[in-house]
């Protein structure tokens, strides 16, 4: 994007102009240290559209051509797929865009806490109400909830697409179709915990093991499975890439045993439509579709081995999906 062409002869004349009037009428009052913009101030900024101290010495930030600062600070909880894939995908975006973008990838706990002292603008790996629900009520007065991106985000448990079940209540019966096991993740996972606290008892499924072992493992369990035209049930959550590589679908969950379904909202520091509201609005407007979702996610992720470079496969994808990208700030 180039920049705006700006009459810089006519504005320093001007500037002059504005400047002698001033001398002639003496300097107004001004207590140290006050840092009201004078005249020149004000209309240099009028002019060229930003800052009238360019350095960044103590004036005005920086802006873009549609009148939101310059900087954006995206915070991302380390580890959450999506939220990588989705941060990424709007610093392509905003960068197209003349913004310089930064990700910070923390701990949860963190992402709020920088949103609510403003050294993060946005967040929007936020899952509610309850996966992330306690971190926005302590903090709530200070940020800003940008609605949901994604509707649907659950644990599950999913089967092969030809498998002979197709609610998690049918199971029992058909327990020996998959080898009386329900293959799981880290032992102690949230996941893990949820089929064997809650899944098991709440549908009779004593007769099936929980089997522990790894995301890689699970993953790489069902590959092999799908490969062989093998019956298979797992634990799984969505949003996950796995979703659009195998041929596997979701059972239905009819005792609500999983707990409810949740949504992906994105947060902001409570000022930022002062500061951005170019992108407040275009974030107002941000939704994915599953299927998109999980498509960003096996390409940032898995395709190929897996990306090296998150962000270069990002911008492979979005060249692939040019109008929804487009759509992102239209």
């Amino acid at each position: 994007m180039s920049p705006r062409p700006r009459p810089v002869l006519a504005a320093l004349g001007v500037a002059a102009l504005v400047l002698t009037g001033c001398a002639a009428a003496g300097p107004p009052d001004r207590p140290p240290g006050d840092r009201t913009p004078s005249p020149i101030a004000d209309y240099a900024e009028q002019v060229f559209g930003g800052s009238a101290d360019p350095d960044g010495d103590g004036g005005d930030e920086p802006l873009v051509e549609n009148g939101d600062e310059q900087e954006v600070v995206l915070a991302a909880p380390q580890g959450w797929e999506e939220g990588e894939a989705v941060s990424e995908l709007w610093r392509y975006v905003l960068e197209d865009e003349g913004y310089s973008v930064t990700i910070e990838y923390v701990d949860a706990g963190v992402v709020f806490e920088g949103l609510a002292a403003g050294d993060f603008d946005i967040a929007l790996d936020t899952w509610m109400p309850d996966t992330h629900g306690a971190y926005v009520d302590q903090r709530q007065d200070e940020l800003v909830d940008l609605g949901a991106w994604y509707s649907g985000a659950r644990l599950m448990l999913v089967v092969n697409e030809d498998a002979p079940v197709d609610s998690i209540d049918e199971l029992a019966e058909h327990a020996s179709d998959f080898g009386g096991s329900i293959h799981g993740i880290e032992p102690g996972s949230g996941l893990n915990s949820a089929i064997e606290d809650s899944v098991i008892p709440e549908y009779g499924l004593e007769g099936m093991e929980l089997v522990p072992s790894s995301t890689p493992a699970l993953l790489a369990e069902l590959e092999a499975a799908a490969a062989a035209g093998e019956d298979i049930v797992a634990g799984l959550w969505t949003p996950h890439w796995a979703l659009d590589e195998y041929p596997i679908r979701p059972l239905e969950d009819p005792q609500g045993a999983f707990g409810q379904v949740e949504t992906i909202n994105g947060f902001a520091r409570a000022d930022l439509d002062l500061t951005h509201p170019a992108l407040t609005e275009w974030l107002l407007e941000f939704e994915m579709d599953p299927e998109l979702l999980h498509s960003l996610q096996n390409a940032a992720f898995n395709a190929d081995g897996g990306a090296a470079d998150v962000g270069q496969a990002v911008q492979e994808w979005a060249a692939e999906h040019e109008e929804y990208v487009d759509g992102l700030t239209g």
